[in-house]
């Protein structure tokens, strides 16, 4: 698991004590708007300046996270990586103790000599459009690492049996083992230049592999919905994805954590806002499609955003959160092309024309984050 406690201090901060246990869903009151990211899971105490929150409250989003949605992701430094690459096909082995496992990637590299940047994906991507712009694509079989389903089968599986880790960490866990590979075996990218995607589910699993490492540069979900950068709050269009039909249709995609929390939602002491914002201030494009019929496109662009971004804005780091709402229905391939320009920003220092704040004809719902008119003063 990531190690967040005990709370550090530094100069005159001092970290709010998160609670050990940590609470039930009972013990948290019913909130119908986004919750308030810079409130501390003890409902009484708030962040004060920019300092405290990269110190106290991110690490401790990234426990409620862990606890209430993700289970607690596997500790890395009692794992031995190695690799092998044979042409494009690089081979990660880890190992735990007397337990091993491997996951095979392949890679796509533009031509010349490199070091290039480098999307790692899974569950398919515009391959040329990205090489054709100098960017490598690195992809793996994510069912191979832990399967869609309940029977918890798979590389990580072999490794973490028996833990109560959602399939969306084990994909991210899938991601970042890749990432470890790379930099050991492929001298042609350049590793501190990473972005990670996938869509719908996959881009649930690329949002947390975002989420918890942070080599990774630009987080890149598509079509992500529910368990993603969709609000759990609102559901504003689409066929009505929620925390109960998705929960009840693949329980499995999050740990046991979030299930006290089915049919009382609002008592979450978490939405898809916080996910995001606990990644800043490192680069996420968010994206959903507007024709898409599954994953709330809508409540993503006009409610997780703005609300996320009042974050990033506070922290100094506004343009590294954009929102991208291209035509098209779900996981249309097109999406990746219309992100792009934001990835070449990041990855490369490209400029770009496009206005990734622009939500066209929908308009952000501020009444769903009332604390944002009222941020932290210190600096």
């Amino acid at each position: 698991m990531l190690d967040l406690l005990p709370r550090q201090t530094s100069g005159n901060i001092t970290c709010p004590s998160t609670p050990n246990p940590m609470p039930k869903a009972a013990a948290f009151p019913s909130i119908k708007t986004m919750p308030d990211p810079f409130l501390y899971l003890d409902g009484k105490t708030r962040v004060q300046s920019k300092e405290e929150w990269y110190q106290c409250r991110q690490p401790e989003i990234l426990k409620v996270l862990q606890e209430y949605q993700y289970g607690y992701y596997p500790d890395h430094s009692l794992e031995t990586v190695t690799a092998t690459r044979s042409g494009n096909r690089l081979d990660v082995t880890v190992a735990v103790g007397d337990r091993s496992s491997s996951i095979s990637a392949t890679l796509n590299l533009p031509s010349g000599s490199g070091p290039f940047p480098v999307v790692i994906a899974v569950g398919g991507i515009d391959n040329r459009a990205y090489t054709n712009a100098g960017i490598a694509v690195v992809t793996f079989d994510y069912s191979r690492v832990a399967a869609d389903s309940n029977s918890k089968s798979g590389s990580f599986w072999t490794l973490y049996s028996g833990r109560d880790i959602g399939v969306l960490t084990a994909w991210a866990w899938g991601f970042h083992r890749v990432l470890d590979g790379i930099e050991l075996k492929v001298p042609e990218i350049d590793a501190r230049k990473t972005g990670v995607t996938g869509c719908s589910r996959l881009g649930k699993a690329a949002l947390a592999a975002g989420l918890f490492d942070k080599r990774i540069a630009v987080t890149m979900p598509m079509c992500s919905g529910i368990q993603g950068a969709g609000p759990y709050r609102y559901s504003l269009s689409g066929q009505g994805e929620n925390l109960e039909n998705s929960k009840s249709g693949a329980g499995w995609w999050t740990s046991s954590g979030i299930s006290q929390f089915v049919n009382k939602a609002t008592q979450l002491p978490l939405d898809a806002h916080t996910i995001v914002a606990a990644i800043a201030p490192r680069a996420v494009i968010l994206e959903g499609n507007s024709g898409d019929q599954f994953t709330d496109s809508k409540g993503t662009a006009t409610v997780t955003f703005p609300a996320a971004k009042a974050v990033f804005n506070w922290l100094g780091a506004g343009e590294q959160l954009g929102m991208a709402i291209p035509n098209g229905g779900h996981c249309d391939l097109n999406a990746y092309s219309y992100v792009l320009p934001f990835v070449q920003k990041v990855l490369q220092g490209k400029p770009s024309n496009r206005n990734y704040d622009d939500l066209g004809s929908w308009k952000a719902m501020s009444e769903a984050y009332p604390w944002a008119t009222d941020l932290p003063k210190g600096s």
